[in-house]
């Protein structure tokens, strides 16, 4: 069965965002895993057409109830209607969970990633710090290479 990274950023991405989101999108289909993402346009447009055009697959967690709203290289899209609450199960449905870019919808999603103890990538997003008796560690790459080389050497065993 193959592997689940969710993928996290902004809806309206810059140009960079977008760029890295694409080649994430399609390092991690070439390597096998399956994507998850909120299904959306910016960063999760990217990562989805990116791995569609590497014969990936990326599953959308839509926010409303039309699974038309979705963009248009989702392999699956799965309407919610539960709104920003979807941001919970991105992040729930990955082993790994990298984030490019984002909002505070990006940042929450973040929180929740750590909150489950999953190791959260990432590339030009929010740090997060520990704080008390709460660690907080953002693994900080500086390219779609650099993350999906992190995770094949430091989380697969190779």
């Amino acid at each position: 069965m193959k592997k689940i990274v969710s993928v996290i950023g902004q809806s309206d991405s810059t140009e960079e965002q977008y760029s890295h989101a694409y080649e994430l999108g399609r390092l991690l289909a070439q390597a096998g895993y399956a994507i998850v993402c909120g299904g959306m346009g910016g960063v999760m447009e990217a990562v989805a057409r990116g791995a569609a055009e590497s014969d990936g697959m990326c599953i959308g967690l839509l926010p409303g109830s039309d699974p038309e709203s979705g963009n248009a290289y989702l392999t699956l899209a799965i309407p919610t209607g539960l709104g920003h609450v979807r941001n919970t199960l991105v992040v729930r449905a990955g082993e790994i969970v990298i984030a490019i870019g984002g909002g505070y919808g990006t940042l929450s999603e973040i929180a929740f990633a750590l909150t489950m103890g999953k190791v959260v990538i990432g590339i030009n997003t929010w740090s997060a710090e520990s704080h008390a008796s709460i660690p907080a560690d953002v693994v900080r790459v500086g390219s779609a290479t650099d993350a999906v080389r992190y995770i094949q050497q430091n989380l697969e065993g190779g």
